[in-house]
């Protein structure tokens, strides 16, 4: 009897222990990321063909620290990338890239110059377009946390951001269900 009690207690604490169980992860750059062709301009068409809401991109840098924490804790969460590829064409700059690309207005330029145009200085910054190719609204930094990436998505998906509510605010209030 002793026996099957101390059985009983051993299970109850690990289980009291135990790490919970983490959602699914994914590789960001295969299921958050979108390949990009490196027009946006053709990019806004497309998007206005599917449905979407508008452009994401994620303006970051190879040795961002912040970036990679985004990646590994936020970006590659099921349903965070599940929602912004139902919602937006997602994409990321290379800050200090030398790639060709085509800005929204058609111009030839570099990720590296787009970046700098942008305003995207420190990495990461989240920048959402609007289906007319100019910026909705702008997060710098990580979030805490994928839900609060979540409720960013929410706070543009559901217009919010054109009320000028900033979404820290937003966040505070406690966002409709």
């Amino acid at each position: 009897m002793r026996w099957l009690i101390l059985v009983l207690l051993s299970t109850l604490l690990a289980t009291l222990v135990a790490p919970p169980v983490l959602a699914e992860t994914r590789d960001p750059h295969a299921h958050f990321f979108m390949p990009k062709l490196g027009d946006f301009k053709d990019e806004l068409a497309t998007a206005r063909q599917e449905g979407k809401h508008g452009v994401l991109i994620m303006f970051e840098m190879d040795e961002c620290p912040f970036c990679a924490r985004m990646k590994a804790n936020v970006l590659n969460q099921r349903p965070v990338q599940e929602y912004f590829r139902q919602h937006f064409l997602v994409y990321s700059v290379d800050v200090k890239g030398d790639a060709p690309m085509t800005d929204f207005k058609g111009k030839a330029t570099t990720e590296k110059a787009f970046a700098l145009e942008q305003r995207a200085r420190a990495t990461p910054v989240f920048v959402f377009y609007d289906l007319d190719g100019n910026p909705a609204t702008r997060f710098t930094g990580a979030t805490q946390t994928a839900e609060e990436f979540l409720l960013l998505g929410r706070y543009v998906v559901d217009g919010v951001h054109k009320t000028k509510l900033p979404f820290n605010v937003y966040k505070k209030q406690g966002a409709p269900q």
